[in-house]
């Protein structure tokens, strides 16, 4: 046999096209053996130019825009950026508005935390969990689909309040799904804790320290399980989180099985908030009026996502438009921990560590500019010198598209 010491690094891509990854992203792995001992991200394959984009809309349209930032943390995207603005214009957002926001955060965490569990499964070769566990999901699913009108993107947030009501025969309908869920959660919960594979296989993996939690800057349900006791709702409340007592569950396990724990705990606690949030849902308005045109500021808004802290900074300009807005999403946070999580674990342990964080790398992925001063003298691109550099570049590359388009107009007209 030989010593593990005597062996060379051998440097392996993971990604950005594998099967244990839902989304694209590039992971180096050097490894001696079995055992990693390094990893490096490379993150840029998923940018969509969101934040740029947002430049050239109005305030209402960046709403639904930065809504789909993530399909699954949509609420929490478009609830951050409207706090930002709101913040900006001085506008008092009506209770009731206020608590239906609360109400379909706390539904989407419960949607995204069912989603998790069954990835987590499917991971570790556990798929009649991911059958179970989605097949509930459904549930909420359907609740969000009564409340908002969509499943994914829901379009609840308007600047100044929300687009819909919730009516009392709605209000029945989400009590019970909430008391159907929370007998499912209860299974899960003694899925987790008792079965064998389940616990041993998630066990002692992908380990984080709190002193590296906190090092490394990682939120939500990652640094929880790490016993850091961290949360927005709590520490920096917004919407109606003020008025709506809650416990947030943490975990000394300090690895992937100690985020599955807090992640299921969560799914209680949000059950038992989206009863008191209906009992004392109050009376009243759902909107108050807000400027087309939204005075000179800056703001920084924070809103605790399913999988984190997401911030969202919005500067502006006197206009209809932001001057600029900025998102940084939890996984981007999350992100750098991994590496840590991963040093001397074994290469079988990589898919579920990167799954624990429950990532979203089409939020995470930003563009990376390279100044070259010979070539150009500004930092920005305008859309059109964007559209032209694309088409340069691959026409370098023996790639012309210009025959297509041309037939493209033939055809339009």
């Amino acid at each position: 046999m030989h010593d593990l010491r005597d062996l060379h690094d051998v440097k392996v891509p993971f990604g950005p096209q594998h099967p244990a990854l839902k989304e694209p992203e590039s992971f180096l792995i050097s490894l001696r053996g079995e055992k990693i001992t390094s990893m490096s991200v490379r993150l840029g394959y998923n940018h969509r130019g969101i934040e740029k984009a947002c430049e050239e809309r109005t305030y209402v349209q960046d709403v639904y825009l930065l809504e789909r930032i993530c399909g699954i943390c949509s609420h929490s995207h478009s609830t951050c950026f409207v706090q930002a603005v709101e913040e900006i214009a001085g506008l008092r957002v009506p209770e009731r508005a206020l608590y239906i926001r609360s109400l379909i955060g706390e539904l989407e965490r419960i949607h995204s935390h069912l989603l998790w569990l069954g990835v987590a499964g499917h991971e570790v070769g556990f798929d009649t969990l991911l059958m179970y566990a989605w097949r509930d999901r459904e549930v909420v699913m359907d609740i969000l689909v009564k409340l908002t009108g969509n499943r994914v993107n829901y379009g609840i947030n308007t600047i100044g309040g929300v687009r819909r009501d919730i009516t009392a025969d709605q209000i029945q309908e989400v009590l019970e799904a909430v008391r159907a869920l929370e007998e499912k959660t209860k299974y899960y919960i003694q899925v987790a804790t008792e079965e064998v594979t389940f616990v041993k296989r998630m066990s002692g993996v992908g380990v984080l320290l709190p002193e590296d939690a906190v090092r490394l800057g990682a939120v939500g349900p990652t640094a929880r399980a790490s016993g850091v006791d961290r949360d927005i709702r709590r520490d920096d409340p917004y919407a109606a989180y003020a008025r709506i007592p809650f416990k947030v569950p943490t975990s000394t396990h300090n690895d992937v099985y100690g985020r599955a724990v807090v992640r299921l705990s969560e799914l209680m606690e949000s059950y038992q908030m989206i009863r008191k949030i209906l009992k004392d849902l109050p009376e009243g308005p759902l909107t108050v009026r807000a400027p087309r045109k939204v005075p000179a500021g800056e703001s920084l808004s924070r809103y605790e996502a399913p999988r984190g802290e997401d911030v969202h900074y919005v500067k502006s300009n006197g206009t209809e438009k932001p001057e600029r807005v900025k998102v940084r999403a939890p996984t981007l946070a999350n992100i750098q921990a991994v590496s840590r999580m991963l040093e001397d674990r074994y290469l079988a342990d990589l898919p579920i560590v990167i799954a624990a964080i429950d990532p979203c790398f089409s939020c995470t992925d930003r563009l990376i500019g390279v100044k070259q001063e010979a070539r150009r003298k500004k930092d920005t691109m305008s859309w059109e010198e964007v559209r032209v550099s694309g088409i340069r570049w691959y026409r370098e590359r023996g790639i012309d598209f210009s025959s297509l388009n041309k037939e493209l107009e033939r055809w339009l007209g």
